[in-house]
């Protein structure tokens, strides 16, 4: 397929994990932007997309780096035709143990960097343009220890309505894809010991339907989808992609 030929296309936090979708829009025609922390992980995914993609280091969390990266996407792109917001952080912790430190990183990455992106985007947006925002089924099934970082993606959720019903008279839709458990780098950054790792992912897994974690590609399948024509008539919507985990 080449569902993207000729778009612009933005994927953050593209260097790792779920921003593999950033390849699936290359494979299928888009010129992609990918933004991230490391100069080194960017560049190891420019060479799998094509040497037309755009690798920029971004502090997701940063509100003038905001600024800047729309500023490089107007000067390199001109416009853009959809957007994966991927990039934010997972830091938990027991009520009593979280401060203020942890809430304000949390929700700098997840939630404040994010809205002042798609602020200083929606002007380059084409008209038929697509948002989508990375959420989480813990926004959803109160899992202990993950307060903030439930509470951060709770609020991309909302956005995603609040948001289309401002963007929808120029043409721009914004949707959620909400994972359940995906096989990414993110749990080896959690400082658990490898022991650890495999007995909470074996207690995750246990309460999976499908009896297994999701892959960045099948979340990246729902992603393309949401940015597509092909879903011109969902808008405002959350798309749960979680073996079932939230569901039954």
């Amino acid at each position: 397929m080449n569902r993207f030929a000729g778009k612009n296309i933005l994927v953050t936090g593209g260097s790792s994990g779920i921003g593999a979708a950033a390849i699936a829009f290359a494979r299928e025609g888009a010129r992609v932007a990918i933004t991230g922390r490391d100069a080194e992980s960017l560049a190891r995914v420019q060479a799998e997309l094509d040497p037309n993609a755009l690798a920029l280091v971004s502090e997701a969390g940063d509100v003038s780096a905001q600024a800047a990266l729309v500023a490089e996407l107007q000067a390199q792109m001109g416009v853009i035709d959809g957007v994966f917001i991927n990039a934010g952080v997972a830091k938990f912790g027991p009520l009593a143990q979280i401060d203020e430190a942890l809430w304000d990183s949390s929700f700098d990455t997840n939630v404040k960097g994010p809205y002042f992106l798609i602020q200083r985007l929606a002007a380059l947006m084409t008209r038929g343009g697509s948002i989508v925002l990375n959420g989480s089924i813990n926004a959803h099934i109160g899992m202990p220890n993950s307060s903030v970082y439930a509470a951060s993606k709770a609020a991309l959720i909302s956005l995603a309505k609040t948001l289309s019903a401002e963007l929808l008279p120029q043409g721009v839709r914004v949707n959620v894809v909400s994972p359940g458990p995906v096989t990414t780098p993110l749990y080896g950054k959690l400082g658990l010991a490898p022991d650890q790792l495999q007995a909470m992912a074996a207690s995750i897994q246990a309460q999976i339907p499908l009896g297994r974690f999701g892959t960045p590609e099948e979340i990246a399948a729902t992603v393309l989808h949401l940015v597509s024509p092909e879903s011109g008539f969902i808008v405002g919507t959350e798309i749960v992609a979680d073996g079932g985990m939230s569901q039954m």
